[in-house]
């Protein structure tokens, strides 16, 4: 049988990302490039 693995979040759970992490995926998104060909996707990291 399946555990429900669900449980009560803090109400003042307060999440920072260090700069490095911010930083790390806003490079990251510019650099993904998405190709949408008939039903097919390529993805491509543009580095």
């Amino acid at each position: 049988m399946a555990k429900i693995y669900s449980t009560r979040t803090p109400k003042n759970l307060n999440l920072k990302p260090k700069d490095e992490t911010i930083s790390f995926l806003l490079n990251y998104s510019k650099a993904l490039s998405v190709i949408n060909y008939n039903k097919l996707k390529f993805e491509a990291l543009l580095n």
